[in-house]
């Protein structure tokens, strides 16, 4: 009886496993960053992303609706923005890649909630109504997003408060000197869902 138990174990993990990788899933289209014709602005600011780094085993993710994507040091680009108190912050400093998820309006609350709560709060790994996928480079993303776009971390800085021209925006986004750390990283995958 205990080795049917083991042979259960072994037979879900391994079933489990084969959906975890992206190129698995017959619903998402590799495609190239030349493909991308969304309206960033949009996406970003009003649909918002989901921004996710770590593996399989060990990730966390956040809401996000600060950020960009282009062209930068001949290559294209995301930036992104990540509070150090923010549970994410852990992950995106210790990894090299991490990846913008997008999802449709119907997900709007798993949105929300994700960018409310905190991983050291909350099991975000085990949230059932996020199911999470390793990208070739070994990042998460989410089977329920439209759009998966990996990046590998370039550059990052953190903002500085002698640096801002416009003391109005330092003083009312920054009352508390929580200052972003920003992450530029060039976009190496690309997956929309058919």
């Amino acid at each position: 009886m205990k080795n049917l138990a083991l042979l259960l174990i072994l037979f879900t993990t391994i079933g489990c496993s084969a959906q975890t990788k992206i190129s698995d899933l017959d619903n998402f289209e590799k495609q190239t960053w030349q493909d991308l014709n969304d309206n960033a602005i949009r996406m970003i600011g009003k649909d918002w992303m989901l921004i996710a780094a770590g593996n399989l085993e060990d990730y966390n993710m956040m809401t996000a609706s600060w950020g960009n994507l282009g062209w930068l040091w001949e290559r294209p680009v995301s930036t992104i923005y990540v509070r150090p108190q923010r549970h994410t912050h852990n992950y995106t400093e210790r990894e090299d890649y991490y990846t913008v998820c997008f999802f449709d309006d119907s997900d709007k609350e798993v949105l929300r909630l994700m960018g409310t709560v905190s991983g050291k709060d909350f099991d975000k790994m085990n949230y059932e109504k996020l199911s999470p996928i390793d990208t070739p480079n070994g990042s998460i993303a989410f089977k329920e997003a439209y759009l998966i776009i990996e990046c590998k971390k370039l550059y990052s800085t953190v903002l500085k408060e002698e640096e801002f021209s416009d003391s109005n925006t330092m003083n009312n986004i920054y009352p508390k000197k929580d200052f972003h750390t920003v992450y530029i990283g060039e976009i190496v995958g690309v997956w929309r869902k058919k």
